[in-house]
């Protein structure tokens, strides 16, 4: 821009001036500041952008760019708080007192809030998971769909969105269910003692015919064969634990196959309980014949 346009425009911005001025004398400042106002939102739009390709280019974690727009909101405010203090001519001593009395109020009346910031700096700082992973909250369970400030969202095996306080996150035991890019899940299965089966009668007919089905059927939604291991045997019956191998991110595939490979192996222990059940009722109809 050749320098007489420069002089044109620093000129014509003292005319308004002197103009506003002579309106009120206040006026230039309130010009000032609105244009202030305006430099601040459009940068804050750039910078925000900024942060959200940066974030999509080098595979940022979601959390971690929400972080990076608080501090960046954050920052914006107290520049904007500043400028207006400067230009206006105010005391310090009133943004001390003023945020001194806000800092009391919100303390007062939203202490939760407060408590459920503080755990959410705690989440995204300590990262106990990042978002698509599977994680076991308390009694709650789902994978990971965002992590903000205030909440965690889970996508729960009832397929819905499941806002967590991230205070019931900091509070409760979390267990991480992925790791090396996978979903590794784990379920049980009872059997009652009802049925006399030995526990490598239950595993040889009821469990691996079962999962050679399952694994033949979803090869390709699954990283490896199901596995199973002998959980405990209480007077009621006994347990076996389940496990299932999901790519990273697949929630919704594990709640669907997860349902289908335990139904499998209940309708094979069904199908043997009956054939079991079959010889018992032919005595007893040969018993009542005879009598």
């Amino acid at each position: 821009m050749p320098a007489s346009s420069i002089l044109r425009s620093v000129l014509a911005l003292n005319d308004l001036y002197t103009y506003l001025e002579a309106i009120h004398p206040d006026l230039p400042k309130v010009a000032v500041s609105l244009g202030i106002l305006a430099l601040v939102a459009f940068l804050y739009r750039i910078l925000s952008r900024s942060i959200k390709l940066l974030g999509k280019r080098n595979d940022v974690d979601e959390h971690i760019e929400n972080t990076l727009r608080l501090i960046l909101r954050v920052g914006t405010i107290f520049v904007t708080i500043t400028a207006f203090f400067e230009i206006f001519d105010l005391p310090t001593s009133w943004f001390v007192g003023s945020s001194a009395l806000i800092g009391a109020a919100i303390g007062f009346g939203s202490s939760q809030t407060i408590n459920n910031l503080v755990a959410g700096l705690y989440v995204i700082v300590s990262r106990p998971f990042r978002v698509k992973d599977y994680v076991k909250i308390g009694d709650v369970e789902g994978q990971v769909e965002g992590i903000s400030i205030n909440y965690t969202d889970l996508y729960t095996p009832s397929f819905n969105l499941l806002k967590i306080p991230n205070t019931q996150v900091m509070t409760n035991r979390v267990l991480n269910c992925t790791h090396e890019g996978s979903i590794k899940y784990t379920f049980s299965l009872n059997f009652p003692h009802s049925v006399p089966m030995l526990n490598e009668e239950i595993i040889d007919i009821c469990i691996e015919p079962a999962f050679d089905e399952f694994y033949s059927k979803h090869e390709s939604l699954q990283l490896r064969r199901p596995e199973h291991y002998f959980e405990t045997s209480v007077s009621f019956g006994r347990s076996f634990k389940i496990r299932i191998f999901i790519p990273r991110g697949e929630a919704k595939t594990l709640y669907t196959l997860q349902a289908e490979l335990s139904s499998i192996i209940m309708n094979n222990w069904d199908v043997q309980r009956r054939r079991m059940s079959k010889p018992e009722q032919s005595q007893d109809r040969l018993v009542q014949g005879v009598t």
